[in-house]
């Protein structure tokens, strides 16, 4: 007489099961997009029915929110240890301006550029990119103050950081569309990072 025994079933904790949703949400956004970011794209991804997202994320806004919080915040990290690994101010802003224009970073690229585009109609993502942005100016800032200390530079912390970003930004969101070659990229902003930080001419050396 034979028998069979029926494989017993795994019941998730709410905390497994969120977490394995935001992992999934995660990963999508990464391979396409905060704007892949749908309760059925999820549900796919996560292996599990729309209601079950549904009931553990009830807000898309929120769950796209916080998909690109935690995205920019692991990019931060992992910039932060970069440039940390580099002596003078002057080195680390060139470190800096390497490791955002090198053309290996067009999947956070994507996420920020939908960011900007989808907050106007999401609350959530709205704050998420304003304290996002806010965190990237303290760091650079941060970058500044030291090179002011050490007498590398000139311009005004605040500011300086600010117009830095706005160049980054400008020149990673236009490579998406236009396929603009990364190599030399920052180089070239160097020279420009030399004049806006009152830097001596030849001492942010990029790549």
């Amino acid at each position: 007489m034979s028998s069979t025994s029926a494989k017993p079933r795994t019941r998730k904790s709410p905390a497994e099961r969120s977490a394995e949703i935001l992992a999934a949400a995660t990963e999508l956004a990464r391979e396409q997009g905060l704007s892949a970011l749908t309760l059925r794209a999820v549900a796919e991804r996560a292996g599990v029915a729309s209601g079950l997202i549904a009931h553990y994320q009830p807000s898309m806004d929120e769950l796209v929110a916080r998909v690109y919080t935690d995205l920019v915040d692991a990019e931060i990290r992992e910039v932060e240890i970069e440039i940390g690994a580099v002596a003078s101010p002057a080195e680390r802003m060139a470190a800096l301006l390497e490791t955002l224009l090198d053309g290996t970073r067009e999947d956070i690229t994507v996420v920020w550029a939908e960011a900007w585009a989808l907050g106007r109609r999401n609350p959530a993502l709205a704050d998420a990119v304003r304290a996002q942005m806010d965190a990237w100016h303290r760091m650079v800032a941060a970058l500044i103050e030291e090179g002011r200390a050490a007498g590398d530079f000139t311009a005004d912390a605040a500011d300086a950081a600010w117009q830095l970003l706005g160049m980054i930004d400008g020149l990673n969101a236009q490579s998406l569309a236009r396929g603009v070659e990364a190599e030399g990229s920052a180089a070239k902003m160097a020279r420009a990072a030399e004049i806006l930080l009152g830097a001596a001419p030849g001492s942010i050396r990029a790549r």
